[in-house]
């Protein structure tokens, strides 16, 4: 009798362990437990970056003091990361030969735009890795080592029998053992985490191309500021040019107050002009200096870096392209267009996605092991678990998610169509600022000519005594308006074909066609 119910007893503890104590240890080990619901990843509101649209065309008095009715002065005014750049090296080199094309080369190496979305391309590309994952098969392995000794009556369990000289312990233990197990989890039918995933592609291709985007603009910043350049150092050779005029001007009036045929009156009027004229060298070189230092930043020279510029970029014809042609090349090639229409494939994922958190799902978890008191003696376990999920009930959470995902999508569709426009309109005002340039150079030529002719004959007669030094400064004046005209709508029309360039998309390969680089 007394075995009999000793051999119950011990019976009964062993059912009774692992209703204790199999809780615990499945969630040490992994087990397979419920999982939250998959709900879509929303995005912002808006799919326009900070940085797109940094780098514009605005319209600029000439620099130098000199102003122009005449002429069309635009300039490239570069902003945001687009001014900033990551120089190689700290520390300036010999004097650097520059052309066009080795600095849009650096410009694209070494401008923070350019850095920036680099790191944005990385970081969508790791978002897409993460969303994936949910897709993949999970595996993961754990070794648990247990050494246990358990009261029974801090359960509530009191064995009193009425049997005298019989009991059962409360104290079980201690006792050990020994599990190494392997899970894996899978996530066999999920439309919310499968739409999340192919959302996020889209997403990595809106910033590949934004980044694309981000190189046009960079491309026109620094042909732009290389422009400004040639365009700075043409005035100074005009401002000098004007010096020496001036000068000779100035030593004529002294030479013929000398000889007593002209008033003193000529001399004075001679002198101020011949300042002025050296005022406005002054101006010119300091602004010289300062587009220098700024081309400098957008491409990454390092401080004080001395360089020279060997492409001179004259006035040369637009030919071989019409309006219609840059339109439509636009809206094939442009990459912030085709980054928009990545935006609205994205934000319609993920409105689909939200729409998905409605359906059920399928998730698989399953183990395998050994477990026993000792790695020497275990034994191989496995377990299998198929979960059906289906929702219910959820509060309204699925409709806001949808709604949320739906407002982003009507703001994507919105910013696509104004792009749209945005583009046209950029080709169409390229095209009318490259038609106006052009003209403008033709007729700024033709003045040039004309008041150098003018001042040759106004030298003429002040020196036969039939005019003062008036009609010469005049006629000075005349030349320095028409030379800065000339230089401006050089610029201009330069510029316009950047912009041009830019606005058809594939600006790098585009502005050295249409500046005529090779």
């Amino acid at each position: 009798m007394q075995k009999t119910l000793r051999g119950s007893a011990l019976y009964g503890t062993a059912l009774l362990l692992p209703a204790l104590f199999l809780p615990a240890l499945r969630a040490q080990l992994g087990a397979p437990a419920g999982g939250g619901t998959a709900r879509a990843a929303q995005l912002p509101l808006s799919g326009r970056t900070a940085q797109q649209g940094s780098v514009a065309t605005v319209q600029n008095p000439l620099p130098g003091g000199t102003q122009s009715v005449n002429t069309i002065s635009s300039s490239v005014q570069v902003q945001g990361a687009y001014q900033g750049s990551v120089a190689p090296s700290v520390t300036p080199g010999p004097v650097l030969a520059l052309s066009l094309a080795d600095a849009i080369r650096r410009g694209l190496q070494y401008n923070l735009g350019a850095v920036s979305f680099q790191n944005s391309v990385r970081q969508a590309r790791a978002q897409r890795v993460v969303e994936l994952a949910n897709l993949l098969p999970n595996i993961n392995g754990n070794m648990l080592v247990t050494e246990q000794q358990n009261n029974l009556a801090a359960f509530g369990f009191n064995f009193t029998l009425p049997v005298p000289g019989f009991s059962i312990p409360t104290i079980v233990g201690p006792f050990h053992y020994f599990d190494l197990r392997a899970r894996l989890t899978q996530n066999v039918l999920n439309f919310t985490d499968l739409r999340n995933y192919r959302a996020t592609e889209q997403l990595v291709r809106a910033t590949d191309l934004s980044a694309q985007d981000a190189r046009d603009l960079i491309v026109l910043a620094v042909t732009g500021s290389y422009l400004s350049i040639v365009s700075a150092s043409a005035r100074i050779d005009s401002a000098r040019a004007q010096v020496v005029t001036a000068q000779a001007a100035y030593q004529q009036a002294v030479d013929r107050h000398d000889a007593g045929v002209a008033a003193r009156i000529d001399v004075t009027r001679s002198q101020v002009e011949l300042q002025t004229q050296q005022q406005r060298l002054t101006s010119q070189e300091t602004d010289f200096a300062k587009q220098k230092i700024l081309l400098g930043r957008i491409i990454g020279l390092p401080p004080g870096q001395e360089f020279t510029l060997t492409d001179a970029l004259p006035y040369a014809p637009v030919t071989g392209i019409t309006l219609e042609q840059a339109l439509q090349r636009a809206s094939t090639t442009r990459a912030d267009l085709k980054a928009a229409q990545a935006q609205v494939q994205a934000a319609d994922l993920t409105r689909k996605a939200a729409l998905a958190e409605r359906y059920p799902s399928v998730d698989l978890a399953a183990d395998y092991g050994v477990i026993g008191t000792s790695p020497q003696n275990s034994h191989g376990t496995f377990g299998v678990t198929g979960t059906l999920r289906f929702p219910i009930w959820q509060g309204g959470r699925v409709r806001g998610d949808v709604d949320q995902a739906d407002a982003a999508l009507q703001q994507r569709r919105a910013e696509y169509e104004d792009l749209r426009g945005r583009v046209d309109a950029e080709v169409r005002q390229a095209f009318l600022d490259l038609t106006a340039a052009a003209n403008q150079v033709s007729v700024a030529q033709s003045n040039r000519d004309l008041a150098q002719e003018t001042l040759t004959q106004a030298r003429d007669r002040f020196a036969a005594g039939v005019a003062d030094t008036i009609e010469v400064i005049q006629a000075q004046e005349s030349v320095a308006a028409a030379e800065q005209d000339y230089i401006g709508s050089t610029y201009a029309h330069n510029l316009a074909k950047a912009t041009l360039a830019r606005a058809m998309g594939q600006a790098d390969q585009g502005i050295q066609q249409l500046l005529g680089r090779p």
